[in-house]
């Protein structure tokens, strides 16, 4: 079937609709500037104009950076806080008159390895890791998915995980990829003792430049970019709505 999937970013907002059989997008993506502030009310205003702009009518998928649980937002590190408490479920739902499945936007992007990538061919624990405003995470264990982790907020360095080494830090502080390699290095020997995976799989916009930086880890575990890139997020978003819908 085809769904529209929407990634909510710290930055920009962005859409397509998705094959879900395939992962394939039928359309071209296309890009908002995420909100400033981030409401409910802005945010909802640009899903609809992604969903206008596609005409679309059908199922949506939101990937959200926050920890969600059925449709409702607990959690608000890189959105407006007022979002806390909040069925975005249902306030998306209500702006674009189309049914929406939202959950955090590093599962969304796990789901999509998982189904296109390299998750599921790897036994064990794997830890997805998108790379952006912040760092967002999905963990999986023979496959299976333990939603909503969140491990870039993992108090770290003094700080949250990624106010040290998320991709909006390394613009910030004007590091070269070697100087924000290290950090996020560090950041992934932390993980290691944590969890002691059999792979990192590093997405988000970071990750069509990790030729940049790979040469920095020191980590035992295998590190690999994800084959979808930046659109995992999309179509991990379209695919489990369309799951959802299902069951």
């Amino acid at each position: 079937m085809n769904v529209l999937g929407i990634d909510v970013g710290g930055s920009g907002i962005k859409g397509a609709i998705i094959n879900t059989e395939t992962g394939a997008f039928i359309t071209e993506r296309y890009r908002v500037d995420t909100p400033k502030p981030s409401t409910p009310a802005l945010v909802a205003d640009a899903i609809s104009a992604i969903s206008n702009n596609f005409q679309w009518k059908g199922l949506v998928g939101v990937g959200f950076p926050a920890v969600v649980r059925n449709g409702i937002v607990y959690t608000a590190s890189n959105i407006d806080k007022s979002w806390i408490g909040t069925n975005a479920s249902a306030i998306f739902e209500a702006k674009t008159g189309n049914k929406v499945y939202v959950l955090n936007d590093a599962d969304a992007a796990g789901y999509a390895e998982f189904l296109y990538g390299h998750v599921a061919k790897t036994k064990g624990v794997v830890i997805v890791i998108t790379i952006g405003t912040g760092l967002g995470t999905a963990i999986f264990t023979d496959g299976i998915l333990v939603p909503n982790t969140e491990f870039g907020h993992l108090q770290f360095k003094g700080v949250v995980a990624e106010q040290y080494a998320s991709d909006a830090t390394r613009k910030k502080l004007d590091l070269t990829w070697d100087e924000w390699g290290r950090r996020f290095n560090e950041y992934l020997k932390y993980l290691e003792f944590l969890f002691s995976p059999e792979l990192f799989i590093l997405g988000g916009g970071a990750s069509k430049k990790l030729d940049k930086f790979i040469h920095n880890f020191t980590v035992y575990t295998p590190v690999t970019a994800a084959a979808l890139e930046n659109n995992a997020g999309i179509i991990g978003a379209a695919c489990m709505a369309a799951l959802k819908s299902d069951s």
